[in-house]
């Protein structure tokens, strides 16, 4: 596997939570970079192989937003 795809969401009480598709991999953190520092780690954690652990990660940020209309 080359590749690893999280969804990475804006949480309000924790700042930001990310979610590998297909694994059980879940982080989080307050800011996104120490989000991305966290994702590598749980990568490491969770691939005991280095041959097995995904060589990139995409990160998809979804924004959930809320819009009315009057």
């Amino acid at each position: 596997m080359k590749e690893i795809f999280f969804i990475v969401e804006e949480d309000q009480e924790s700042g930001f939570t990310a979610k590998a598709l297909g694994f059980s991999i879940f982080t989080e953190a307050e800011t996104m970079d120490q989000l991305k520092i966290n994702i590598k780690e749980a990568l490491e954690c969770h691939f005991d192989d280095p041959k097995e652990k995904p060589q990139i990660a995409h990160l998809h940020y979804v924004k959930d937003e809320i819009l009315t209309i009057a």
